[in-house]
């Protein structure tokens, strides 16, 4: 399929903005994906939503929320500790608008089929515009199935999560319209030994506990609620504590600095104190790291739907570019080293949204009680997890070096992108947390192994890559973690991720796709190459149409 642009009769000047764009419309895969996880219904309410992202005015708000990050101002003009934190009217922009779309909560008491999936979608799309805001929106949408441990907690705060309703005032809990609920976890030792947490809490009459400790790194601290772990008498336990009293006052929290971040610099993150602050029990008592992982189960999600997105913006930015420039006397998008890179950049961008949306639909049919949903969700969430995140900065790099010098100023959207890539990686689990966690799952739920290979064996027959690669994994999943080992453990949960992938594309994506995808991923040299060192064969022209939405 030959590309359908014209050749220039004269040279351009810079490229057009690439802007005033439907993020969902012009992205044909996300399309098949919606509709193939049951989300049918739903599509033209997430493409109003992708229109609302890929306005020129709420990229500019996106801009401008990175161009202005949030400020501590810790005193009132009389000299009263506040610990407020003033943040651009971009910020509240573009989260407003994601909250008022349902990308926050809504989507767990929306009863139609695929609402998790639009919902995902809708998060891809938002963070196009601004991935400062996937935090709040991630640890907000996750917070509902924690909430819902201690039913006296979740009937106060899961109708603020899901009202669909921005509310950023600095009020209590019983005045808001709606709550954005974070996390606070890590401490000053860092790292995932969460059970190293010296936070302690101790209970009163009332059923409350008084929570005292530091937490050192503490993302959306604007957030009306955060679940603390904190050590008890039984051990170490999740606490839900309010980050208002009902007067408005600070619940002794004290924010004593913001962290000044590599990227996701709109999103304010703090070393936060907290000193005799009022908290509630979620979960057993002693069995914290079980209730926070209802909760990181779905931020988990989240790192690999921001993932998608960033690899999005990469992909499109750099297509729209060379759809524009002109080297030797050609545009670059028709020079075949050039096209190829844009194709892989495309295959790789269109798995990971495959990735995201599968799991969201697994997310919803756990919901309703599909324990083979739960059983592939605890394999393929690591996995893929896991493996997007890696995938993320590689092809983010790759992309900026397609727009050269533009790509790497500020004016650029990749820039922002490429800075933002490793943060998905490191949130919730780095690399080797989430290998081990395959091990882990493989010795303590062996029923995962055999949801992760019904899913492969469901595409059986289409592509004999797959298929060779599924035996292989059968063997070496049927030997368990400790067939695997954890020096191991890296290279299968990347084989059984990329599988994966290729499983979803196989079986919903056109054969152009799914056929460069298996040719590209699935050989021994998966993952080590550089991007557009393609094999021949391959209908890259087609791919880079499709991934602009401009596919015949």
């Amino acid at each position: 399929m030959a590309l359908a642009v014209e050749q220039p009769t004269t040279t351009p000047e810079q490229p057009p903005r690439f802007a005033d764009v439907d993020l969902v419309g012009t992205d044909r895969a996300m399309l098949d994906a919606l509709r193939a996880y049951g989300a049918d219904a739903l599509v033209d309410e997430t493409r109003a939503f992708g229109r609302v992202a890929g306005s020129t005015a709420l990229l500019d708000a996106g801009f401008a929320a990175n161009e202005h990050p949030p400020q501590l101002v810790p005193y009132d003009r009389g000299g009263a500790r506040t610990d407020a934190i003033a943040l651009h009217p971009g910020w509240h922009e573009v989260l407003g608008a994601a909250v008022r779309a349902g990308v926050s909560g809504a989507a767990w008491t929306d009863e139609r089929p695929g609402a998790h999936v639009a919902r995902a979608a809708g998060f891809i799309a938002i963070n196009q515009a601004e991935a400062g805001v996937g935090c709040p929106l991630a640890m907000t949408h996750s917070s509902v199935p924690a909430l819902r441990l201690e039913p006296s907690v979740a009937a106060v705060w899961e109708p603020l999560v899901t009202s669909g309703s921005y509310d950023p005032r600095p009020i209590g809990p019983q005045d808001k319209t709606g709550a954005l609920v974070g996390m606070a976890l890590t401490e000053r030792s860092g790292g995932s030994d969460v059970r190293r947490s010296t936070t302690v809490a101790v209970p009163l009459e009332d059923g409350t506990w008084r929570v005292t400790g530091e937490k050192w790194f503490v993302s959306a601290i604007q957030s009306d609620a955060m679940f603390v772990l904190a050590q008890t008498a039984d051990g170490l336990s999740t606490l839900l504590v309010p980050c208002r009293n009902p007067d408005g006052s600070r619940n002794g929290m004290r924010v004593d600095r913001l962290k000044d971040k590599l990227g996701n610099r709109s999103n304010p993150t703090a070393e936060v104190t907290f000193d005799g602050a009022v908290g509630h029990l979620v979960g057993e008592q002693g069995r914290g790291v079980r209730a926070i992982m209802a909760m990181i189960q779905g931020t988990r999600l989240d790192c690999i739907l921001g993932s998608a997105a960033v690899m999005r913006v990469g992909t499109t930015e750099a297509i729209h570019w060379s759809r524009h420039r002109i080297a030797f006397g050609r545009r670059l998008v028709v020079q075949p080293a050039m096209t190829a890179v844009l194709a892989d950049l495309a295959l790789e961008s269109e798995a990971a949204m495959w990735s995201g949306l599968r799991l969201a639909r697994a997310v919803e049919d756990q919901a309703a009680g599909d324990t083979h949903a739960a059983a592939f969700r605890r394999l393929a969430l690591p996995t893929l997890k896991y493996w997007v995140c890696k995938r993320a900065p590689a092809q983010l790099g790759e992309a900026l070096e397609c727009l050269g010098g533009y790509g790497y100023t500020e004016e650029s959207r990749v820039a922002r992108a490429y800075r933002e890539a490793p943060l998905m990686s490191v949130w919730e689990g780095s690399g080797n947390v989430q290998a081990l966690d395959v091990l882990r799952a493989l010795q303590t739920d062996p029923g995962c192994a055999e949801a992760v290979m019904d899913e492969l064996d469901g595409a059986r027959g289409a592509n004999r890559r797959l298929d060779a690669e599924a035996d292989a994994l059968r063997a070496d999943l049927a030997g368990g973690a400790a067939g695997i080992g954890e020096a191991r453990a890296r290279e299968v949960t990347g084989r059984v991720a990329r599988a994966i992938q290729a499983a979803q594309m196989v079986r919903h994506a056109p054969d152009f796709v799914a056929d460069a995808f298996c040719a590209t991923r699935l050989d021994g040299s998966a993952g080590g190459g550089v991007f557009g060192a393609l094999p021949t064969g391959l209908d890259v022209e087609a791919i880079v149409s499709r991934a602009t939405g401009t596919e015949d």
